[in-house]
């Protein structure tokens, strides 16, 4: 890295004795080391859900990730996406395999029954059903728990888990129980956290989870830094502030043996619609696969 000390605090590093080359060459050494894991992204520039992706795409994009992470976290079953945990397999990579659960109760069963047999091909090591489903509004509790219940009986020597925001499982003690691991999404930037405070966020964010755990494992399923794009309050996007979040993520990763997936692996156009223009660059790569950081 060039210096064989760096300033710590309980906000991460003190970057300000630190060149830009010295932050980039200490996020390609993390990278290098392997993170834990990364949401993986399968749209290229102009696609969008809805259309159906190729193998050949999905190799190509896992080509690109593989050597730096240990896992990778998809969001779909279907249109494609049930080919992810295979290819992902042969590159060694462990699976968290998302069930897209919604209102639309038709496609949860389409949804459901292909996530359960790439579970029982062993191509999921943990089967994440849903996502944020309960920060949206879109199913009771009830009946979330019920679709993560007939996981569990279909798969019952594969983790299961739910993906929502850290206080929904402080406010809905029930999916605790009904799950095997708690993942929580994990976002100082959406709640417009500057970003000199945000390794101190996100750990408040996590600490809060595990109390609500009940001494289950709890992983940081999302979390991510914009490189461009529209501020959220005080939490403005820069690349100077995506590299600086990512290297104190994993730093106190490290230490605190937390298990985090990174979001993203690639910029997606599809989202500025979603999330505003800020929704298309969260990529540790950009929509042509080149690191954005180097």
């Amino acid at each position: 890295m060039g210096r064989e000390h760096v300033n710590r605090h309980l906000a991460g590093i003190d970057f300000s004795s630190l060149t830009h080359a010295e932050s980039i060459s200490m996020l390609r050494k993390i990278l290098d080391y392997k993170i834990f894991g990364i949401s993986f992204s399968p749209y290229m520039d102009g696609q969008e859900p809805g259309i159906i992706i190729s193998k050949e795409q999905i190799e190509q994009r896992m080509k690109i990730i593989a050597p730096y992470t240990s896992w990778i976290r998809t969001f779909s079953c279907v249109e494609g996406n049930e080919h992810i945990p295979a290819i992902a397999k042969k590159y060694n990579l462990k699976t968290m395999v998302g069930v897209c659960i919604s209102d639309d109760k038709d496609k949860n069963e389409i949804e459901l029954n292909a996530g359960i047999e790439i579970a029982r091909q062993g191509d999921a090591d943990i089967l994440a059903i849903g996502n944020e489903v309960m920060l949206r509004g879109e199913l009771t509790e009830d009946e979330l728990i019920a679709y993560i219940s007939r996981a569990k009986q279909a798969v019952p020597n594969i983790d299961v888990s739910y993906v929502d925001a850290y206080f929904q499982f402080e406010d809905h003690p029930a999916l605790v129980d009904a799950c095997d691991i708690i993942s929580v999404n994990c976002y100082p930037f959406w709640e417009e956290c500057p970003a000199d405070y945000a390794l101190l966020y996100m750990k408040d964010m996590y600490y809060r989870a595990l109390k609500a755990a009940k001494g289950k494992k709890v992983i940081i399923s999302e979390t991510g830094w914009p490189s461009q794009g529209e501020a959220s309050g005080g939490a403005v996007p820069s690349k100077e502030s995506a590299v600086q979040y990512f290297i104190n993520t994993y730093k106190w990763a490290e230490e605190d043996e937390v298990d985090i997936i990174y979001f993203s692996s690639f910029d997606e156009s599809w989202k500025i619609g979603d999330e505003g223009d800020v929704g298309a660059y969260w990529g540790l790569w950009d929509k042509d696969g080149i690191l954005k950081y180097s």
